[in-house]
């Protein structure tokens, strides 16, 4: 281009603030410039004239520039964070119904204060940049969970942790990263079935480390789901689906036999919690028992006789203190999350931002749904979190890094992709 194009190109641009539309859009004009000026010149202008003839085809460059400016302003979705805060604002209720609040209520608003600058810190990061660290991501999480299996210096209910003064990392914090990483894998058409197979392997086995599975178990839905998302093809699907499989039905049958006692047990117990009420049924009658007696205003009793009241039963606790009602508002609050999520992920057309649309969504609704149905019986219990309700930075950090992630997407919908450059 000339000048003239040159200077065109420039004054629309600056009237459009978002950086990242400011390029696309300069790519845009300078594409449509050059098809317009070839045009002219195969109808036997000069090139100067050609170029000229372009530029005034265009119009005027201020009102164009605010046209774009318009268009390709980078959206804020107000309704997730008005849940998102609501979701926070709940999430002090349990730390006041222990009625001991100093150090909790300062750890958690420690932990709400960490989670929503993990919030504003994602959502301003264009996540399309993050397609391009999927190997960093998974080094990441994989280097979490060594260190938790070689150097762990503390240990909850049997699970290895680092403490590393109020912070506790745990397997969970790893998940993310694994997160992430898929995000990118599957979204990469380059990358063989044996090395995605091999991936996913070595990253279970490193999961297997402890005795909880409930981190395992969240881990495997969101591979699972991202999975059939993703652009691969149905056999290399069925075939990275299936080799888990088999090899888990391989594991449990040759594992040691006080372990398989010890999971069968767990399940006799959520199965027919009455056969044995003293070992492996007894939280299953505690709460059924403390469900049945709170009414539609709570009863405002002792919360400590429920076992983990602010973690993995903080649903639980909640309902026993506060009532039905307090119960309702938020399953109601956090299925509205879900509904904006899955309409959020409709509006998406950029394959990489929709795999991490799936992921974050599925994250989310397998802890949120998985939570309130081991406290109402229809699951075996587990220690799976509440989303920004249960108390713990790792929780909160976890399912903020989520949001963030989600926002960034929204933030740039209606940014066109073609621009992004497959790593």
């Amino acid at each position: 281009m000339n000048k003239k194009g040159e200077r065109f190109v420039s004054e629309v641009t600056n009237h459009i603030k978002s950086k990242e539309a400011k390029d696309f859009v300069a790519t845009e004009l300078d594409f449509h410039l050059k098809q317009a000026k070839n045009t002219w010149i195969e109808k036997g202008l000069s090139e100067e004239v050609a170029e000229n003839k372009a530029v005034e085809q265009m119009g005027s460059p201020s009102k164009l520039g605010r046209e774009f400016n318009k268009l390709h302003k980078p959206k804020v979705d107000w309704f997730l964070l008005i849940l998102l805060v609501a979701a926070m604002g709940l999430g002090f209720l349990p730390v006041l119904a222990f009625g001991y609040m100093n150090d909790l209520l300062m750890n958690k608003v420690i932990s709400v204060i960490l989670g929503i600058a993990t919030v504003v810190v994602m959502m301003l990061t264009d996540y399309r940049k993050l397609e391009r660290l999927g190997w960093l991501f998974y080094a990441i999480g994989v280097l979490i969970l060594l260190m938790l299996y070689c150097f762990p210096n503390a240990w909850m209910l049997g699970e290895p942790i680092i403490k590393i003064g109020p912070i506790a990392i745990d397997r969970l914090m790893a998940v993310p990263f694994f997160f992430l990483a898929w995000a990118s894998f599957f979204n990469n058409s380059r990358l063989k079935v044996r090395y995605l197979v091999a991936l996913y392997l070595f990253s279970l086995y490193l999961f297997l480390f402890g005795s909880d599975i409930a981190t395992m178990f969240i881990y495997i839905v969101m591979v699972f789901v991202m999975l059939w998302w993703s652009r691969l093809g149905k056999k290399k699907i069925v075939t990275i689906t299936a080799v888990p499989i088999c090899l888990f039905i391989i594991k449990v049958f040759f594992s040691v036999a006080s372990a398989k006692t010890y999971y069968l047990e767990r399940f006799l117990g959520y199965i027919n919690p009455e056969s044995d009420a003293r070992g492996a049924g007894f939280m299953y009658i505690r709460l059924k028992e403390k469900m049945s007696s709170t009414g539609w205003f709570g009863t405002y009793g002792d919360v400590k006789s429920i076992p983990n009241p602010d973690t993995d039963f903080v649903f639980a606790s909640l309902t026993y203190y506060y009532g039905y009602c307090l119960a309702l508002i938020l399953v109601f609050v956090l299925s509205l999350f879900v509904a904006r999520l899955i309409a959020i992920s409709y509006k998406i057309n950029d394959r990489y931002g929709k795999l991490l649309l799936v992921g974050g969504v599925t994250l989310f609704v397998f802890q949120f749904i998985y939570n309130v149905g081991m406290i109402l019986g229809l699951l075996p219990h587990a220690a799976i979190s509440l989303p920004f309700i249960s108390y713990g930075l790792t929780p909160t950090v976890f399912h903020a890094l989520i949001m963030g992630i989600v926002l960034s997407v929204y933030r740039r919908k209606d940014i066109s992709f073609r621009m992004r450059k497959t790593p």
